[in-house]
């Protein structure tokens, strides 16, 4: 048996794109502020944003499933091409982008978010099967 739950999810698509099952998180309601309070009287507390469990775990499953472009280094200009299918029509489409390109990153998929030169992201509503396609191309 695979230690990995998403094995089956993993295998390339036909049309070239990488799916990554699950419910993406948006990104704006992914973090809270956490308050660091220091033991030293002459030191200062401080404010820092701490991700969530949901976006932890979508990071985890993004993580596992993500084999098609896991270590691919992009490391110049690219076009980034996604349908994301949500479970209900309250998502928001632009903080889920965030979600996946900060996701590419720490794969190795891509270098540095601020080389995507083009982005075409498609709403979709799938209640029972939530996921992302997504295809990256270099651009040359």
């Amino acid at each position: 048996m695979s230690s990995n739950p998403f094995e089956d999810s993993v295998k390339p698509d036909p049309t070239g794109k990488q799916v990554i099952i699950g419910n993406i998180p948006s990104k704006s309601n992914c973090y809270r502020i956490v308050t660091i309070r220091s033991k030293d009287p002459m030191k200062k507390s401080f404010s820092s944003l701490a991700k969530d469990k949901h976006l932890k775990e979508y990071e985890k499953a993004f993580n596992l499933q993500c084999m098609r472009y896991r270590d691919a280094g992009i490391d110049s200009d690219f076009k980034f091409e996604m349908d994301v299918y949500y479970p209900s029509a309250r998502a928001d489409l632009d903080n889920s982008l965030k979600v996946v390109l900060d996701c590419l990153q720490f794969v190795g998929a891509i270098t540095n978010d601020n080389l995507c030169q083009e982005i075409l992201v498609r709403r979709n509503i799938d209640k029972l099967n939530p996921r992302i396609e997504f295809e990256i191309t270099r651009i040359i």
